[in-house]
């Protein structure tokens, strides 16, 4: 089994793309980090990345490591540094729904550390873009950058289900359900986050092989808007669970069906190559990586 230290520079290179930024992160020479790369692939007997233009790129067994080690080593760097001082702005971009859930309750501990954090919320193409112009410095996307210049990292799982409010619910016949699930549900209105139901289409279309014949009664941009009018009896909607879970736990809400496969959307943690070699930006990362363990598929 490969040491602590050598697995440490490993997920450094693999997160920052480049011997140089992991060098600076992990506070030692290049030299150095590139000798203990060296004794880990020869460890492992296999090489773990090949040089580019841009710096390293990962071999697909390099990618497995990570995906295997990664969380652990995050969750043992949070505990380990629990008590240290961080200064410095991150400045984060995300979901205004996934933020004020799940983000911001997992950063803000850190601010009592000294570290400062400058929030913007956007969709995740504006946030991207701004990602790009050096003006974010990390951003959770709910969609895989498509330009290579980045440094992305999978975070968590949303699972989306089917949900209503109890007197809808009773409206559905139970056995069309069963037989023709788009028939049966096609009489109830849809309460979406945009105009082109997104989230609502991909459900169905996931589910039941078509687009939603449904009418749609409300459409505002704020997954916590959309649960609030389906609470009131506006209609149903497709949402993340962790968005829900309060309103199923309260009976205010019901799962309308039962997925075969439950839908799900991964979230990426994106940065510029060499970004994690700042350690206020590191430690936002690696925080969040270690708290996505706990929380699951969302």
């Amino acid at each position: 089994m490969p040491n602590l230290d050598l697995l440490v520079t490993f997920l450094a290179i693999h997160r920052t793309g480049s011997l140089t930024a992991a060098a600076a992160r992990r506070g030692l020479t290049q030299p150095a980090v590139s000798g203990q790369l060296a004794k880990l692939e020869q460890e492992l007997g296999t090489p773990l990345f090949v040089r580019s233009g841009r710096g390293v790129v990962p071999t697909a067994f390099a990618d497995d490591l990570a995906a295997r080690v990664g969380p652990h080593l995050d969750q043992l760097t949070v505990e380990l540094d629990t008590g240290s001082q961080v200064s410095g702005t991150v400045r984060l971009g995300g979901p205004a729904e996934m933020m004020a859930a799940r983000i911001l309750p997992a950063l803000a501990p850190l601010t009592s550390r000294g570290l400062r954090l400058d929030i913007t919320l956007d969709l995740a193409e504006n946030l991207l873009a701004a990602l790009y112009d050096d003006q974010l410095d990390l951003v959770m996307s709910a969609i895989r950058p498509k330009r290579g210049n980045v440094v992305v990292t999978t975070f968590v799982d949303e699972e989306f289900i089917l949900v209503g409010p109890p007197p809808l619910a009773r409206t559905i016949d139970a056995a069309r359900l069963a037989e023709d699930p788009v028939k049966a549900l096609a009489h109830l209105p849809l309460v979406a986050y945009d105009r082109n139901l997104p989230i609502i289409r991909r459900y169905w279309r996931s589910e039941f092989g078509r687009r939603p014949p449904n009418a749609t009664s409300i459409t505002v941009p704020d997954l916590r808007a959309v649960l609030a009018a389906v609470v009131a009896g506006a209609g149903v909607s497709v949402l993340p669970r962790y968005i829900a879970e309060p309103a199923l736990t309260a009976g205010s809400v019901e799962i309308l069906h039962q997925a075969q496969v439950q839908p799900l959307n991964t979230a990426f943690l994106v940065t510029r190559p060499g970004g994690l070699a700042t350690p206020s930006i590191a430690l936002v990362h690696d925080q969040l990586k270690a708290r996505s363990r706990v929380w699951g598929a969302l």
